[in-house]
């Protein structure tokens, strides 16, 4: 005994579109993993440079946008104080 022929196809086809997601998935998860190693190389580098930045102008935060700085010192009073 078997189903009908357009039962068949309309079964080979839905497995066929699964069996392409679930690979499209693992593709994904491929490239997810290796752009998560990306970042943690990334933020590798930013800490080293971090470190170089501290020894020339000591603990701050840039400004990102122009360049401009304040020194990080506890000890240092607040401007505007």
């Amino acid at each position: 005994m078997k189903i009908k022929e357009e039962e068949l196809k309309v079964i080979q086809e839905q497995q066929a579109q699964l069996n392409k997601l679930v690979n499209d998935i693992g593709v994904l998860e491929s490239q997810k993993h290796s752009l998560l190693h990306e970042i943690g190389n990334v933020n590798k580098e930013i800490e080293s440079f971090k470190k170089e930045i501290e020894e020339t102008y000591g603990s701050i935060t840039v400004d990102l946008s122009d360049g401009s700085y304040k020194v990080n010192d506890e000890d240092t009073p607040e401007e505007n104080d």
